[in-house]
């Protein structure tokens, strides 16, 4: 056989041996995983993010309630006094409650006493952080709000709700020293810094002239002006004054309360985001629609004709239990309602100028699936399905209201 014949068989059996071997094995892919429910992920963000909310009354239920309602963790069963709890924050992913340091109106009249009652509630609150150092800490700067987050403690920022106790720039100073870092100039009743948006008494067409100076101080020391509860004509003379942003700490928007200026209107929203502020929405029944308000005056009839058949005054102590249990069982709208102000001021505002401030303890009726603060993941949730991505509800949770506070500190350093 010649050299080309052998050559040739050589070089066909090599071909086929080649033809003949079996191909590569690719390993398949690893199954996906499924993608996470839209509850699972509104809980991941829920804990992911810095949640603020702008205003929650607990300083209050400190004087009417026991301290160990407010814990919480102590006693999960017994958990149900209220709309705050470490434990039911700890669920919901709440980080930063401004402490409402509320004085009633009914103080304004009697010299001395709202400044009392201020200190008071502000003992309150340093006792309670005292008695609980491992779950509470008052947060006096953005920076205080992240460590503590961070270290799993809730932080607590308080906010003066009605400038009543101050009546000098120098008591002012005291309550920024104290901790105080928002200021709702006024309340119920038009007071000595500004009118009010509850009061038809309009004293100062606007704010006075300690109010106005009380305005430029805030901005000096440091802390946030706070327009819920000012009337418009106050609330627009502050934006003009005010060299810082400014927030509305719990108010909702007026579109869907028809002329009732407690709620922001369209013009008010639009120059807050000129100044770069944030209107932080309130939960409460009664802000998000005007029907909504003749449904809570008819839950407040049925909630004392319960207390009356029990021999009981809503003073009484023994009132609370049955106030909340009513609550939960006749709650005043929805989830989607809240988001759907949210929307509004979204599409009126910018992304960048919406924030939370819920009322909780505050108000007479709440909206079903937010009945208290282990309750945001249920927004939030409401907020994906809308198509809000992730960036946009980190925003709107607690992004916006500690960007604010981080340049209403950056303006009194003169930055």
């Amino acid at each position: 056989m010649s050299r080309l014949a052998v050559l040739g068989i050589t070089a066909g059996l090599a071909l086929a041996a080649a033809d003949c071997t079996p191909p590569p094995v690719v390993s398949a892919p690893p199954p996906s995983r499924p993608a996470p429910s839209v509850e699972a992920h509104a809980s991941e963000l829920a804990q992911r993010f810095v949640i603020v909310d702008g205003h929650i009354d607990v300083p209050y239920r400190l004087t009417q309630e026991p301290d160990a309602a407010l814990d919480g963790s102590d006693n999960p069963a017994g958990d149900t006094l209220g709309d705050f709890s470490f434990r039911r924050a700890r669920l919901g992913g709440l980080d930063a409650p401004f402490m409402s340091i509320y004085i009633s109106a009914a103080l304004q009249d009697t010299a001395g006493a709202a400044f009392a009652h201020a200190n008071r509630l502000i003992d309150a609150v340093e006792a309670w952080t005292r008695r609980h150092p491992n779950r509470f800490e008052i947060a006096r700067s953005p920076a205080d709000v992240e460590r503590i987050a961070a270290a799993g403690r809730v932080a607590l920022p308080m906010g003066m709700e009605n400038g009543a106790p101050i009546g000098s720039l120098d008591d002012l100073r005291h309550f920024f020293r104290r901790g105080i870092r928002y200021v709702s100039l006024t309340h119920g009743k038009t007071n000595a810094l500004g009118d009010a948006s509850y009061d038809s008494v309009r004293t100062w067409r606007g704010l006075s002239p300690l109010g106005r100076d009380v305005v430029r101080e805030m901005n000096r020391l440091g802390i946030l002006l706070d327009l819920s509860h000012v009337s418009d004509d106050a609330a627009f003379e502050i934006l003009r004054l005010s060299r810082a942003p400014v927030i509305a700490s719990h108010s909702s928007m007026q579109h869907f309360t028809p002329g009732w200026e407690r709620n922001v209107s369209d013009s008010l929203a639009r120059a807050i985001a000129r100044n770069g502020g944030v209107v932080m929405i309130n939960f409460g029944s009664s802000f998000l629609k005007t029907a909504y308000q003749g449904q809570q005056t008819q839950f407040q009839l049925r909630l004392n004709a319960a207390l009356r058949q029990q021999g009981l005054s809503p003073k009484d102590a023994a009132a609370y239990p049955v106030y909340y249990a009513m609550r939960r069982l006749y709650p005043v709208g929805t989830v989607p309602d809240v988001a759907d102000h949210i929307d509004y001021a979204v599409r009126l505002m910018g992304i960048d100028h919406v924030g939370l401030g819920s009322d909780f303890d505050g108000v007479t009726s709440l909206p079903a699936g937010l009945t208290d603060v282990s309750m945001y993941p249920n927004l939030i949730a409401e907020l994906i399905r809308r198509g809000y991505t992730d960036a946009d509800i980190g925003k709107i949770c607690g992004g916006n209201a500690l960007r604010v506070w981080r340049e209403v500190e950056r303006v009194a350093t003169g930055g």
